[in-house]
């Protein structure tokens, strides 16, 4: 999930007005859902200025974790600051503008061989047809991969990347984060029942290699079109209702490689 404090000026690269989603807000969605834990996203809206989210976490204690945002020339001494915040892994963006321009793969190399030694992972935001084409570099990074929001795949049409996608998870160094179902479906909400068939798949194939999000406040959204109570219901069709399952998605996978101790 992401916070938007106003507290904390966006980047100068961003245009869109950033959503009101603090952490007092976050806290009342997780009352609602009956969660306990947290994983802060370094939106692009703030560039590589991760001060929101490293508030964020002084907010939440010790149920919380932090993936930053940063530019291929951070220094080691920036890296150890942000893992002092709890922050374990790197949002790489090839999607959205970012405060540096344009995402390359040498920069996915350069901060994955940076981050190598403090055991983080690197987060990949990217479109089906990238995913593909740089499956030989996802595959070869020293550190864990998290494909984020089910690699923006179109359940119904993009096979060839739901292939290299399976493929990457049983490489063993690929992860998958279970989120942002609207993001691809045609038949919409509040149950983005064409997502099924994919999700179930992973699920089958690969239980151990997947995390759940929220992604709220759900920024490619319109406001208040998404319901979150839903995405749970939704995670659940996934599992095919199984609880072990779920425990293992929400609870298990994510304090292995988020680093929370239970």
């Amino acid at each position: 999930m992401h916070i938007f404090d106003p507290r904390f000026e966006p980047s100068p690269h961003w245009t869109r007005q950033a959503p009101y989603a603090p952490v007092s807000a976050y806290r009342n969605l997780q009352e609602r859902l009956g969660t306990s834990r947290a994983v802060v996203v370094t939106p692009s809206t703030y560039g590589t200025d991760n001060a929101c989210t490293l508030d964020a976490l002084a907010q939440l204690g010790s149920e919380g974790r932090g993936v930053a945002v940063v530019d291929q020339e951070v220094s080691d001494a920036e890296l150890d600051r942000l893992a002092s915040h709890r922050v374990c892994g790197l949002r790489v963006n090839f999607v959205t503008p970012q405060s540096w321009g344009i995402t390359t793969p040498d920069m996915l190399t350069t901060l994955a061989s940076k981050v190598d030694r403090l055991g983080w992972h690197i987060q990949v935001l990217i479109r089906p047809e990238h995913l593909i084409e740089l499956a030989p570099v996802l595959k070869a990074l020293p550190v864990p991969v998290v494909i984020d929001h089910l690699g923006l795949i179109d359940p119904r049409r993009e096979t060839a990347a739901i292939a290299v996608l399976m493929q990457l998870i049983e490489s063993g160094n690929t992860w998958v984060k279970l989120s942002g179902a609207y993001m691809r479906s045609s038949t919409g909400g509040p149950f983005y029942a064409d997502t099924v068939p994919l999700g179930q798949a992973l699920v089958r194939s690969a239980a151990h290699r997947l995390v759940w999000g929220s992604d709220w406040p759900h920024t490619t959204e319109a406001p208040g079109t998404v319901d979150d109570t839903a995405l749970v219901a939704l995670l659940g069709m996934w599992c095919s209702g199984d609880d072990a399952v779920m425990d293992r998605i929400l609870v298990d996978n994510p304090a292995r490689l988020y680093g929370f101790v239970s």
